[in-house]
């Protein structure tokens, strides 16, 4: 049996990487990242095909041309990030089900080119000063990097009425239970 397609996106410090995580380790899910591509180069101990299919730019310009990318995206010249359709096949026949973390943008597009197989969720902080808490708490990030993550922010927070379910994040653990359930109920119907 195909499996089902988990879409998840929102802003940078809303917990969206944790709850991931916390589903991920459930084993009763079933639940498989989908393996995008990139045109960087690997890092570390990347490998091609697990973390990532390391394309060329060019090769990915092919493959955006020849419409095989579900979603992609251009982050800076020659750098691409994407979803191929073919790869999101196989791991669903392969009877996973498929985890996309991925921005608004890509969230919405999945979405629309599965309907009903996918489950779209966004996670919200639940409010701008709190991300900004979670943001300068994380001490990772300078304060005009933390001031652009803001005002992407509040524009990712438009879009969170296109996403099938909104899950507001004021206390991990229960945006967890909540998400669980959803995802739960959602690939047993």
């Amino acid at each position: 049996m195909a499996g089902k397609l988990i879409i998840f996106s929102a802003p940078s410090g809303s917990g969206k990487s944790t709850i991931i995580g916390r589903l991920m380790a459930d084993k009763e899910l079933h639940l498989a990242f989908s393996i995008s591509c990139t045109s960087r180069p690997p890092r570390g101990k990347e490998r091609d095909g697990v973390e990532y299919f390391f394309l060329t730019p060019e090769e990915f310009r092919r493959r955006i041309a020849a419409d095989e990318f579900l979603e992609y995206e251009e982050v800076y010249k020659d750098r691409f990030y994407g979803t191929l359709k073919s790869q999101v096949e196989k791991q669903s026949s392969d009877g996973d089900n498929v985890v996309f973390d991925v921005d608004v943008k890509g969230g919405c597009n999945i979405k629309r080119f599965y309907g009903d197989r996918a489950l779209s969720i966004f996670i919200q902080p639940p409010s701008i000063e709190e991300l900004r808490r979670r943001l300068e708490g994380r001490a990772t990030d300078t304060p005009e990097v933390i001031k652009d993550r803001l005002a992407r922010a509040k524009f990712e927070l438009t879009f969170a009425p296109k996403f099938d379910r909104v899950i507001v994040n004021d206390n991990l653990d229960r945006a967890v239970d909540e998400t669980y359930n959803v995802v739960k109920s959602f690939i047993s119907e």
